[in-house]
């Protein structure tokens, strides 16, 4: 049996992750390992996560975008959320995951603005710090 697994894209510091099947606990799991794996392999500085084929959460995948997030922090990295349902949201809040140190946006594209108005993403492929500008 194949262990299933969601492909993570590299796009200059920023890795793209395009959730585009139903999520579950083993799934989440992996996605979290192989995704803190490539942050520290590839020192990516944003974390782009597509959640827009996602059509219900429940408190375990509310809890996994925010262990992502909290993981990528740790490793120098920040997360958007983008694509984010209505009912996605409203579920959230009726759950009460905040989901602290997660930015949104409503696309890929206004992600990836987000990350780069923070000088965290460069399409080039250099880091930029925010520091010292």
């Amino acid at each position: 049996m194949s262990v299933e697994r969601i492909p993570i894209l590299k796009m200059g510091s920023t890795l793209l992750v395009s959730i585009q099947v139903d999520m579950h606990d083993q799934l989440a799991l992996q996605l979290q390992d192989d995704l803190t794996d490539r942050i520290a392999a590839t020192g990516a500085r944003g974390v782009l996560l597509d959640i827009s084929a996602l059509e219900i959460v429940d408190s375990f995948i509310g809890r996994m975008l925010s262990n992502i997030a909290g993981m990528a922090r740790v490793l120098d990295a920040d997360t958007v959320v983008v694509g984010m349902r209505p009912a996605v949201a409203i579920t959230l809040v009726e759950l009460g995951l905040s989901l602290p140190g997660i930015r949104t946006a409503v696309n890929v594209e206004k992600g990836i603005d987000l990350l780069a108005a923070r000088g965290l993403d460069d399409r080039d492929g250099n880091n930029r710090d925010v520091v010292g500008r």
